[in-house]
């Protein structure tokens, strides 16, 4: 009884609105701050400080959401930066600007954010001796709070790391501040990272972007009067640059020698990349989470020597003896990890079946056609789509195969379908788009648009005879041992994954897992061994075509 008492006046006490109780709590730790902040004598001891810090925090964790919440976690982060300044403990020091941060994105409409921002540049400039962050943080406190107290301190030491750094400021790639008092508000969407893959004759770009921004590109010629080399930038508009991000990301594949970011204007963030030689680009943006994606090809200015040989030659495969184009296939096999797909009635996951199909095509296309056989996953694992693409094209594949299983909501549809990468010609592609696409199917329009551009350098003649060939095979081998296989034929959808492949690429959704009696047999290894065997049939079938194709090879 006594301890349901004690639980009863616990939830009373959480629940209840500021009081005269939560109020002598957060009293008693301004007065612990107050005492320790007067006495010289107090501050040498650790024990002093962390009793201040304890007595906030326990206003904080009762009232997480109080009306005061701001004040007693920006004075716990003051607390650690003054402990810090006698401990001389990193823990210390990184425990405050954990803290400042968390008031930052917590509270970022209180009078504290700004002071909290502020404080973050102090921390880089005095204790860490980082200035191009410091410069980044004070920024920040310009940008983010133009109405606020600190924006004069925080222009004043912008000025005066301006003139200490001098041209080490321009590394940065920020500008000399305005005056933001009449800037827009609203929030701004953050380039959080930024990832390549190279190959000798492409390279792919991606932005990560933590919301969906409009962008604008421009290709910049050689400019020899200053040093320049011929450029490609992209600005971000209404974005800020993370500040994990510093510098430049080293490139030099021969392609492009370097990636720069920086805060180009208050709202507007440039993304720089340094030619060295290419021929042409593309640009896309994807979705959930929005990143932009750059495809950059030619030739490479850095020969990559073969390995020299030993011994005799080495041994070529069937494709190579007979002069023909295909020599390694990427196997895709879809979703994976956080991202299961599709779920059937009985909780099968895509993202199980089509790992399983995809490991035994890879098996029988080395097996039987003694070809190269290159998995994106081999295990369980999230990969996003555009890495999937890249991998292909940095492995310089010749066909690209992603495996899929179809879903939908009317659980009765069953059948088999190949798709190739094109605008949508009907609704259900546009419906199976969107779903794969992880997007609404408004969104597909918006891809349709990039699609026709992206489409006049594509294999689609190539792509389309792979997926008729594949399409065939399955259709053709499966009902030897299965009845009621459905030919739902081969269509088109512009499907985020085959975006950017530089070889004849497929999506093949094997069955609806949303079938009851499709999902069974997708869960069948019987059925994934002949579905991966009518794959086989499909591609063999296709390097018989190209044989007779003049020039092929």
């Amino acid at each position: 009884m006594i301890l349901l008492l004690y639980f009863l006046g616990e939830m009373v006490l959480s629940l209840a609105p500021a009081s005269a109780a939560n109020k002598d709590y957060l009293q008693q730790a301004k007065d612990c701050s107050r005492r320790l902040y007067r006495s010289k004598n107090r501050m040498k001891y650790r024990d002093q400080w962390l009793r201040c810090i304890q007595a906030y925090e326990k206003y904080y964790r009762m009232y997480p959401s109080g009306r005061q919440a701001d004040e007693a976690l920006y004075a716990t982060a003051r607390l650690y930066k003054g402990l810090y300044g006698y401990s001389r403990l990193s823990s210390d020091l990184k425990e405050s600007i954990r803290r400042f941060r968390e008031v930052v994105k917590r509270f970022s409409k209180s009078r504290f954010a700004d002071d909290a921002q502020y404080q973050l540049g102090e921390i880089y400039r005095m204790y860490k001796q980082d200035l191009d962050r410091a410069y980044v943080e004070y920024f920040k406190v310009v940008m983010y709070f133009p109405q606020g107290d600190m924006k004069p301190r925080a222009q004043k030491r912008l000025a005066e790391l301006e003139a200490r750094m001098g041209k080490r400021k321009s590394a940065l790639d920020l500008p000399e501040l305005p005056d933001l008092d009449d800037s827009a508000s609203g929030r701004l969407a953050r380039v959080t990272d930024i990832r390549h893959w190279s190959a000798q004759d492409y390279t792919r770009i991606v932005i990560d972007v933590d919301a969906q921004v409009e962008y604008a590109s421009h290709l910049l010629r050689r400019d020899p009067s200053l040093g320049k080399p011929p450029r490609l930038y992209i600005d971000l508009e209404n974005s800020s640059l993370d500040s994990s991000f510093a510098g430049a990301i080293p490139i030099g594949d021969g392609l492009l020698r370097k990636v720069r970011a920086g805060q180009y204007k208050p709202r507007v963030v440039r993304v720089v990349l340094d030619i060295e030689s290419i021929e042409d680009h593309k640009i896309f943006s994807l979705s959930d989470p929005f990143r932009i994606v750059i495809d950059v090809t030619g030739e490479s200015r850095i020969r990559r020597q073969p390995p020299a040989g030993k011994g005799k030659a080495p041994s070529l495969t069937l494709a190579q003896q007979l002069g023909l184009g295909v020599r390694k296939v990427v196997i895709d096999p879809g979703h994976g990890g956080k991202d299961p797909g599709a779920v059937g009635p009985s909780g099968v996951k895509e993202k199980d079946v089509v790992l399983e199909i995809a490991k035994r095509l890879q098996e029988k296309i080395k097996a039987k056609l003694n070809l190269d056989a290159i998995l994106t996953r081999s295990s369980d694992e999230f990969l996003p789509l555009e890495e999937r693409t890249a991998l292909a094209n940095t492995q310089k594949a010749d066909l690209f195969v992603s495996i899929h299983t179809n879903a939908h909501k009317n659980r009765r549809i069953y059948g088999i379908s190949t798709y190739i990468l094109n605008v949508a010609t009907d609704e259900e592609a546009a419906r199976l788009a969107a779903f794969e696409n992880a997007v609404s199917a408004k969104r597909i329009s918006d891809l349709e648009k990039i699609l026709n551009d992206l489409m006049l350098n594509s294999k689609i003649n190539e792509s389309s005879r792979l997926a008729d060939a594949v399409q065939q095979g399955l259709i053709q081998g499966l009902p030897r041992a299965y009845s009621n296989i459905k030919d739902l034929g081969v269509k088109q959808a512009p499907f985020y994954v085959l975006i950017g492949a530089q070889m004849p690429s497929i999506m093949v959704e094997i069955s609806f897992i949303t079938n009851g009696w499709e999902e069974k047999r997708l869960a069948s290894a019987a059925y994934q061994e002949a579905v991966a065997e009518g794959i086989l049939t499909g591609i063999k079938s296709y390097i018989r075509q190209i044989e007779t194709v003049p020039g092929r090879g």
